[in-house]
């Protein structure tokens, strides 16, 4: 076997174990990369990418078939072409995984190491049982992997998860989709709007990352208003059939369903890629779910030399929080014994469906579980917007939250148009500590959606006492500005 003694051990090629590596690399050369499976990340394999080309495809479809609210009638007939569809999706997601291949290639090949790797102790890797790696630290930075529930056992290859979509050469006639969270969702309703007959099964009410229970409720009936939804399902049966699935659930109408689905893809969540490390030979002290405990500052696991980065670590698992982490834990390894708090971002969610959903900061139910905190909720509705009417977009709710004394903006959950966008200023406004004063200071162009946030704002104004309301019949192209 042969031996390989290192500074960092970073085990996973992901976006996470990639900013690492690059972190790492800053303060020292000894460093190795280690994967046990294909390189390419999970974004640009079956993640952010892949899913953003079907979304894409999908809104496509919608606008020819909303073409005629606006009085424009497309000639001849619409037709989807599945095979087209996928090969698009297929044919540029390989692009974007060829980006990241050649990031790898150009790394020194003695710093790159393939094998699964398993801990011997907190400094010692076994890696495909060719290679033991010595380290003085490592980056658990492996992914993670979706989570198939034990009632799914017995459909065989009509049971899918998202990776397994993006391998499609076509279109299926049906899907069923199990779990209402971000995946499900982009995922359902791009599939319903190229043609796939969808329905979406989940429980304790999840729509994506939404908490507030009036923006919650509203998106879920909007959702249902285009293909069927249940958020809190009652699933009698689930049996494989010759040529797929068939499903008997409670309808929304309380009548008892049998439907047959070409696949039933599983949306339940994803699991740490952590169980086949082993983890029971460190000094790890593991959560309920196997996952070593860490600071999320550090990223270091309790007084180990181990550290955890990206979806391994089980807290937010977005592109852009894994590349935070990467870069904490990378530095930090590299670093150790000394080790210093990093500095994390204002937390954003976005999910890209029509309307799309947002969520900036903590969120409305942590907020209301936070010891010692009082804030003030500010809301608009979207239907009466004037450029979301221009564009016959006018579904959503904006909620924005802020602190009750001094006005600093906290955060804010929004179902509605361009929420991605907004989205992205709100957290900017967040992460530089803005009173909500301070914002409705800021310029708003005239007609545009951003008008909607002046008026979250001005509600949540007078109820922080600082300022009054626009009024309910204020017109925003009149004095009511």
């Amino acid at each position: 076997m042969k031996l390989v003694k290192t500074d960092v051990a970073i085990i996973g090629a992901g976006t996470a174990g990639m900013v690492a590596y690059s972190s790492a690399s800053k303060r020292t050369e000894s460093v190795i990369l280690i994967e046990g499976g294909p390189y390419g990340t999970t974004c640009a394999r079956v993640g952010c990418m892949p899913s953003k080309l079907l979304v894409a495809a999908a809104e496509a479809a919608h606008a020819v078939k909303e073409a005629p609210g606006f009085g424009v009638f497309p000639g001849g007939e619409a037709r989807i072409d599945g095979r087209k569809v996928m090969e698009r999706v297929k044919s540029e997601r390989d692009r974007f995984v060829g980006f990241v291949l050649d990031s790898i290639e150009r790394m020194p090949p003695e710093r790159r190491l393939m094998g699964h790797a398993r801990f011997l102790d907190d400094n010692t890797l076994d890696v495909g049982g060719h290679t033991r790696v010595e380290a003085k630290s490592v980056v658990i930075a492996t992914g993670s992997s979706p989570s198939i529930l034990p009632m799914f056992g017995g459909l065989g290859d009509r049971l899918i998860v998202n990776d397994d979509v993006f391998e499609w050469d076509d279109l299926p006639s049906s899907v069923v989709i199990f779990g209402a969270g971000v995946i499900g969702l982009e995922l359902g309703q791009a599939l319903h709007r190229l043609g796939v007959r969808t329905a979406i099964l989940s429980k304790n009410g999840l729509v994506g990352p939404i908490s507030h229970p009036e923006i919650k409720k509203y998106a879920a009936e909007t959702f249902a208003e285009e293909f069927y939804m249940d958020t809190d399902a009652e699933v009698l049966d689930i049996i494989r059939k010759e040529s797929g699935v068939e499903v008997r659930y409670v309808g929304l109408d309380g009548g008892e369903r049998a439907e047959e689905f070409e696949y039933l893809l599983a949306a339940t969540g994803r699991t740490p890629n952590v169980k086949d490390l082993g983890l029971e030979n460190t000094s790890l002290e593991l959560d309920e779910k196997g996952v070593p405990v860490f600071d999320r500052y550090t990223m270091r696991c309790g007084e180990s030399p181990v550290f955890m980065a990206g979806d391994a670590d089980n807290e937010a698992p977005v592109l852009h929080e894994a590349a935070d982490e990467g870069r904490i834990a990378g530095e930090n390894a590299a670093l150790y014994p000394e080790v210093k708090a990093g500095r994390r971002k204002t937390p954003l969610n976005i999910v890209f469906t029509d309307p799309e959903i947002a969520i900036v900061g903590p969120g409305y139910n942590e907020l209301k579980n936070t010891d010692g905190l009082c804030f003030v909720t500010g809301s608009v509705s979207f239907e009466n917007q004037g450029r979301s009417r221009v564009m016959r977009k006018n579904k959503g709710i904006l909620h924005v939250y802020a602190e009750y004394g001094t006005g600093i903006f906290l955060g804010a959950e929004m179902f509605g148009l361009r929420a991605e966008h907004i989205g992205h200023l709100l957290a900017w406004a967040a992460e530089k500590r803005m009173t909500v004063p301070e914002m409705l200071a800021m310029p708003y162009y005239h007609p545009v959606i951003e008008e909607a946030v002046r008026t979250a704002l001005s509600s949540a104004n007078e109820k922080l006492h600082k300022g009054r309301a626009l009024s309910p019949e204020s017109v925003e192209c009149g004095p009511g500005i």
